[in-house]
């Protein structure tokens, strides 16, 4: 690593003779695999960016020129560069480095990009920014191919397209690849013309065959039919320069491309294309695979995991595939996430009942609706966080009209590695609130079957949100039995405190009442809640505690305490849930501990609010 420990930011990078650079390029990539292969992270992609990376950095005056990556995870070449190479062993882990760009880890990262889709908007308001106040510097969009499918880029082209004096460069990285493998029209569109192989045979044939009167012609027609066809006719009816598509990978294209690119006003679009893995023949051949894998060995690769506990995620793919056998009239829907949600196997057993979209959340759920309207059954497999994009949707589109959407919602609560970006905290507040909507949440494998099956069934939008990962290693049976619609479960009997906990922290909460002696109830159900159940715990308990892996504010605990003030009935009450703060990256364990949601922290919340397992009042900000 001669030249790469030499680069401490992209100053040094820009001192480097031009002729250093596919060296440093590399060293770079085998730092990154290696790096990687010990933390776990994102691979295939990173490895693919190495070279834009190293061009950026070396044409433009970054920081005081805006980069905005899209998406982030594609970033780990540019912390490298840009002072964070001593701290790559701690990506992603508790008090380490983030995983995506942030803005409070370096002056480098001008804008979070954990979701996608956002950067041309971002830099377009940077770009706009620096004119306004008389600044001269350059704003960098570089968007993935797949974060192309979003309606949200198009809407910022269309806005850019009309200022034609903003530093502006938008960098489509073209690699055939987003997470699962790209959707959809617009990415035909762009691999018909991959690397402009197909005019370069047309051309070559024709001077072989064509005397020269007929090669001039055929020429005209040639730039003719490439006009109707070529990338650039779409992206300069926005208004931009298209320029491309260049190779990724050549650095020699690059410089020069960007440097004349950097002298040019108004809005430029530089096609890239690169290929996920670049430099690592195993990622090359498995993009998808190594996407976003744990710690491996690089010499031999991602080995089968042993067999373990089945995931939440594998227990809705495989209810999904079951469902699908029992009624035709299911359909399966992701916004690009088919590794991810769990729905590999009912693609390839359903493939004319499955639909990837694309990174397009709100077209998701409104397709869906449509769906619906017609007397199908779908299903839209979606990660918490990304249901946020699709907020309007799911409230004016399903709800609104009490259309019958199953939404089953991977990733609730925190999600470890990936951060405050992708951790889904928010859900419980945000669907309670809505007319019309089920809300659940399981608290083991089991139940989340039982519960996905009660929501297919229910006639209207039903959600159940579930967590990353491995479960308690319940037994899942096999047959398609609903819960009854609103009924909670006592799980243990006890006195003088009962404790309300929904989903995921049912298991904690029993751990904590073993302590102290407690009551407590698998809620089941946010909404309806079960009344009758929380009316009969106050009348029988001296005080009520409520847990639950969602935001406090407006949650699962609120929809208790509203219960109580409905039903005039004053109870001390303790709401335990995740704070009002955003929660970074770490161990999942770790970060539940750390916000009291293990059994020792409920325990010891109680024991603090209440004393020794005796309730009495404290008068403070908790509602009692």
């Amino acid at each position: 690593m001669n030249l790469l420990n030499l680069i401490d930011s992209p100053a040094d990078l820009r001192a480097l003779p031009r002729t250093q650079l596919k060296p440093l390029a590399d060293e770079l990539r085998a730092y990154l695999l290696d790096s990687v292969s010990k933390t776990g992270g994102h691979l295939s992609s990173n490895l693919g960016t190495v070279e834009l990376t190293i061009a950026l950095h070396y044409v433009f005056n970054t920081p005081e020129d805006r980069i905005v990556w899209d998406v982030g995870h594609q970033t780990y070449p540019h912390k490298i560069l840009t002072g964070r190479r001593d701290r790559m062993p701690t990506l992603r882990q508790l008090n380490g480095i983030s995983g995506f760009p942030r803005r409070v880890e370096s002056e480098f990262d001008t804008f979070g990009t954990a979701h996608s889709s956002t950067s041309i908007s971002a830099a377009l308001g940077m770009a706009l920014a620096a004119r306004t106040k008389g600044e001269k510097r350059h704003a960098i969009a570089v968007i993935g191919d797949g974060a192309m499918t979003a309606g949200m880029a198009f809407e910022a082209l269309n806005n850019a397209g009309v200022y034609n004096d903003v530093n502006l460069l938008v960098i489509l990285n073209d690699n055939d690849m987003s997470i699962s493998p790209p959707v959809g029209a617009l990415n035909r569109y762009l691999a018909r013309l991959m690397s402009g192989k197909f005019y370069a045979a047309a051309r070559n044939v024709g001077k072989t065959v064509l005397p020269a009167p007929m090669l001039e012609l055929a020429k005209r027609i040639e730039e003719h039919a490439k006009g109707m066809v070529v990338p650039a006719t779409l992206f300069e009816e926005f208004g931009f320069n298209y320029i491309g598509p260049i190779d990724g990978h050549d650095l020699e294209s690059l410089i020069p491309t960007l440097q004349n690119l950097k002298d040019l006003k108004g809005p430029q679009f530089l096609h890239v294309v690169t290929k996920k893995g670049q430099g690592y023949k195993l990622a090359e051949a498995d993009p998808v695979l190594y996407h976003g894998p744990g710690k491996f060995n690089p010499a031999e690769g991602i080995k089968p995991a042993a067999a373990g506990k089945q995931t939440y995620t594998q227990v809705f793919g495989d209810w999904l595939c079951d469902m699908a056998e029992k009624d035709r009239r299911l359909v399966g829907i992701t916004p690009a996430m088919r590794e991810g949600s769990g729905m590999v196997e009912f693609e390839r057993r359903f493939p004319g009942r499955y639909f990837d979209v694309g990174i397009a959340e709100q077209h998701a759920v409104t397709f869906a609706a449509g769906l619906a309207c017609e007397d199908m059954k779908p299903v839209v497999a979606i990660y918490s966080t990304f249901l946020q994009r699709a907020y309007d949707q799911l409230i004016h589109d399903v709800a609104l009209q009490n259309l019958d959407v199953t939404f089953a919602l991977d990733r609730a609560g925190l999600v470890g590695a990936d951060g405050a970006t992708h951790a889904g905290n928010y859900d419980l507040a945000y669907l309670r609130c809505i007319p019309n909507m089920v809300v659940m949440a399981p608290s083991d494998e089991n139940e989340c079957r039982q519960m996905l099956t009660t929501a297919f069934q229910y006639n209207g939008p039903a959600a159940v949100r579930y967590p990353r990962g491995a479960g308690i290693g319940a037994k899942v049976e096999k047959d398609l039995q609903p819960l009854p619609l609103g009924k909670g479960l006592v799980r243990r009997e006890g006195k003088g405190i009962a404790i309300l906990a929904f989903g995921t922290m049912v298991a904690p909460s029993l751990g904590a009442a073993e302590e102290l002696g407690a009551t407590v109830a698998d809620m089941r159900f946010v909404k309806p809640l079960d009344t009758e159940l929380v009316k009969r715990l106050a009348e029988s308990h001296e005080a009520l505690v409520t847990v639950e892996e969602g935001a406090v504010m407006g949650g699962a605990g609120s929809a208790v305490a509203e219960a109580l003030a409905d039903a005039g009935i004053v109870k001390p009450i303790l709401h335990l849930g995740l704070p009002d703060r955003f929660i970074d990256h770490g161990d999942a364990a770790q970060l539940l501990a750390a916000c009291g949601l293990d059994a020792k922290g409920i325990a010891a919340a109680i024991r603090k609010r209440f004393g020794k397992g005796e309730p009495r009042l404290v008068v403070n900000n908790v509602n009692h």
